[in-house]
Formats: structure tokens, C-alpha cells, sequence
């Protein structure tokens, strides 16, 4: 009897440290959790600041090459400049990184990715229309809608062989590549539009004073 009696609080005891340590495992699980949504949010948090980053360069860089910078005094470009190049300084002060966890395949397709985009890259000041046109065909890769043009099959299959935050990453690449075109393509025309008109205008005066 008194065995028995031994031998059921052994249980008990075994019982209740089982159960306490189910617990602990448990709400040690929970934090974890709980931890989790936290760095998944930082890392959110970091990836939007560093596309802001992005964003504040570019449209810092599209002011100093835009017309209205071209229609105004060298005195008053000049102090605009510097004011640019002060807001440029100080963005770039900023340094945030967020490491993508690849696996050696994943590693690979980044590196083709990118270096066929490089490769379009560098023949911009040979044939942008051409170029465009290619990084079109990039982007159209990237999208999960409907493209509106030819897709690069080649270029697509690479970029699904690459971590998720890549393929991100690839695709807002193209899309401030194709924006910094479309703006040169609107300098372009602005500019060539205004030598017209002061052509147009300089052959109504000969033709006055002829």
C-alpha cells in the first residue's frame, strides 16, 4: 500500500513538471512568434526607407535637369544647385541595408539579372530608343498584370529564380529607369521644341528686315 502511495506521487511529480515544462515550451513559442512579426516588421520598416531614399534622389536629380532649371538666371541655377547638392548630401548621409537571405541558385539568378540590365544599361547613350524598348520588355517580365508589350522570356525565367525581395528589388529598378528615360525624352523635346521656336522667331525677323 504504501508503495502504491510511492509509487502515485512519482507519477504526480512527473505529471506536473511535464505539464509545467509543456507550458513553459509554449508561451516560449508565443514570444517567438510575437518576435517574429516584430523583425518582420523592421525589415519592412528598413526596406521603406530605403525605397524613400530612392525616390528623394531621383526627384532631387530630375529638378536639377529639368526646363524650369534651363528658364531661369545662372545666378539663380547656381543657388538652386547648391541647395540640391546640400539636400543630396544629406540623403545620401543616410545608410540603411537589409541583407536578402539567398541560397546559391537564388545568388546566381541576382547576378544574371543584374547583369543584363547593366548590359542595357550602357547602351543608352548609343541607341535610347532601343534601350527603352528593351527595358520594356524587362519590366513586362516582371509584372504580374497583363503586359501591355513583348515579354523577355528569357529574363522572366531568371527572375523567378530569385528571392523574393529581389525580384522586388529588380522590378523597382526598371521602374525608375524607365521613369529617368521617359523625363530625358521630355528634356529632350522641351528643348528641342524651344531652339525651334527661337529659330522660327529669328527667320521672322530676318524676313522683317529683309
Amino acid at each position: 500500500m504504501a508503495q502504491a502511495k510511492i509509487s502515485a506521487k512519482a507519477h504526480e511529480g512527473r505529471f506536473c513538471r511535464s505539464s509545467s515544462m509543456a507550458d513553459r515550451s509554449s508561451r516560449l513559442l508565443e514570444s517567438l512568434d510575437q518576435l517574429e512579426l516584430r523583425v518582420e516588421a523592421l525589415r519592412d520598416a528598413a526596406t521603406a526607407v530605403e525605397q524613400e531614399k530612392e525616390i528623394l534622389l531621383e526627384m532631387i536629380h530630375s529638378i536639377q535637369n529639368s526646363q524650369d532649371m534651363r528658364q531661369i538666371s545662372d545666378g539663380e541655377r547656381e543657388e538652386l544647385n547648391l541647395t540640391a547638392n546640400r539636400l543630396m548630401g544629406r540623403t545620401l548621409t543616410v545608410e540603411v541595408s537589409v541583407e536578402t537571405i539567398r541560397n546559391p541558385q537564388q545568388e546566381e539568378s541576382l547576378k544574371h539579372a543584374t547583369k543584363i540590365i547593366d548590359e542595357v544599361v550602357n547602351k543608352f547613350l548609343d541607341d535610347l530608343g532601343n534601350a527603352k524598348s528593351h527595358l520594356m520588355s524587362l519590366y513586362s517580365a516582371c509584372s504580374s498584370e497583363v503586359p501591355p508589350g513583348p515579354v523577355d522570356q528569357k529574363f522572366q525565367s531568371i527572375v523567378i529564380g530569385c528571392a523574393l525581395e529581389d525580384q522586388k528589388k529588380i522590378k523597382r529598378r526598371l521602374e525608375t529607369l524607365l521613369r529617368n528615360i521617359d523625363n530625358s525624352d521630355k528634356a529632350i523635346k522641351l528643348l528641342e521644341h524651344s531652339k525651334g521656336a527661337v529659330s522660327k522667331g529669328l527667320q521672322n525677323a530676318d524676313g522683317r528686315f529683309n
